[in-house]
C-alpha cells in the first residue's frame, strides 16, 4: 500500500467496532505502505475497554503516528467491561493509556504533517453532539426526542453514554466546543488544517440516512462553518457507517466508516479497507 513514489500517506478508518470477529480481522489486517505512513482513527474502535486498547495498541505498533478520537461508543459505559468509569472521566482514562501508547489524542499538541501535501496541521476534535439536527418537522430538543421515541428510533447513548460530572451530553458538548474553539482560534494561520471527528461537523451528510430521526445523535449546528473559518483541507468523520465522499463549501468531507459486518457485506465490493487523505486531497480545497 503505497503512492507511486513511495511517500508516506496520511491515512484514515473509524466504527471499527473491534467486538465482532470479522471486524477484528479487519484491524489485524491494517498495514502501512512505508514506514512513514500515519493512520487517522476516527472514534467508536470498540465499546469494551480491553478492545480499544488492544486495537489501538496493535496500530500504534505499525503506524508511525496514529491519531485518535473518541466515538459515542468508546464513552459507553458497558455492562460488560471491567472499567466501570462514567463520562469524562471515562474520557481521561481512555487519553491516558492512548499516551501510554504514543497514540495523539484531542488532548495533545496538534500535529503537523509534512508529507506528501503537507504541511497541515492535524486537528483531532472530541466535540460529542447536543441534538440540533433536530428531527424533520421539529424545533427544540424535547420535540425532537419526543419525535424519535415515538418512531422507535432511540441512540443506546440514551442508556450508556453518560456525561458525568455534567448534567447532560448536550452541556458536556457546549464545553467541548467552547474549549476547541480556543484552541483552533490559536492556530498558525498560514498552515491549512486537517478536521477529524467522529461525528460530521455540518448535518448534511445526515440527510441520506434512513431513519432522519437518528440525526440529532449526530452533531451539533455550532460547527456548521469550522471547515471555512479553519481553513480546513479535508474533514474525516465516521459515525453515520455511510462512507463516501462529499463537499461543503470547497471543502472535501470523507466519512471512513467500516461498520458492522453486516452493513459493509451488505455492501458488496472488497473488505472496508484503510482511506487515503493525503495526499489524494492536496490542493482540492486550497
Amino acid at each position: 500500500m503505497t503512492t507511486p513514489s513511495g511517500e508516506p500517506r496520511l491515512l484514515a478508518i473509524s466504527d471499527l467496532h473491534a467486538a465482532h470477529a470479522d471486524n477484528r480481522a479487519i484491524v489485524e489486517s491494517l498495514r502501512p505502505g512505508t514506514d512513514g505512513d500515519w493512520l487517522l482513527v476516527a472514534g467508536d474502535v470498540g465499546e469494551i475497554s480491553t478492545d480499544i486498547e488492544w486495537a489501538l495498541t496493535l496500530l500504534a505498533d505499525r503506524f508511525a503516528t496514529v491519531v485518535w478520537v473518541p466515538g459515542n461508543h468508546e464513552l459507553w459505559t458497558h455492562p460488560s467491561d471491567p472499567l466501570t468509569l462514567r463520562g469524562r472521566f471515562r474520557y481521561e482514562h481512555l487519553v491516558s493509556m492512548c499516551r501510554g501508547l504514543g497514540v495523539v489524542t484531542p488532548e495533545d499538541p496538534y500535529p503537523v504533517w509534512r508529507g506528501a501535501g503537507g504541511p497541515v496541521t492535524v486537528v483531532p476534535l472530541f466535540l460529542l453532539y447536543d441534538y440540533s439536527f433536530h428531527a424533520p418537522g421539529t424545533s427544540t430538543k424535547e420535540e425532537s426526542l419526543r419525535v424519535a421515541h415515538e418512531a422507535g428510533v432511540v441512540c443506546t447513548d440514551e442508556y450508556m453514554l453518560h456525561p458525568d460530572p455534567y448534567e447532560t451530553r448536550d452541556a458536556w458538548c457546549a464545553a467541548r466546543v467552547e474549549e476547541t474553539e480556543k484552541r483552533l482560534a490559536a492556530l498558525d494561520p498560514d498552515l491549512p488544517t486537517l478536521l477529524v471527528s467522529h461525528w460530521p461537523l455540518v448535518r448534511e451528510p445526515t440527510d441520506v440516512m434512513y431513519y432522519p430521526e437518528f440525526a440529532q445523535w449526530c452533531g451539533t449546528t455550532r460547527t456548521a462553518d469550522w471547515h471555512t473559518a479553519y481553513r480546513a483541507l479535508a474533514s474525516v468523520y465516521g459515525h453515520l457507517h455511510i462512507p463516501r465522499r462529499t463537499a461543503y463549501d470547497g471543502v472535501p468531507f470523507v466519512e471512513v466508516s467500516v461498520g458492522y459486518p453486516r452493513e459493509w457485506r451488505g455492501r458488496g465490493g472488497p473488505r472496508p479497507a484503510l482511506r487515503e487523505i493525503l495526499p489524494a486531497l492536496a490542493g482540492e480545497s486550497r
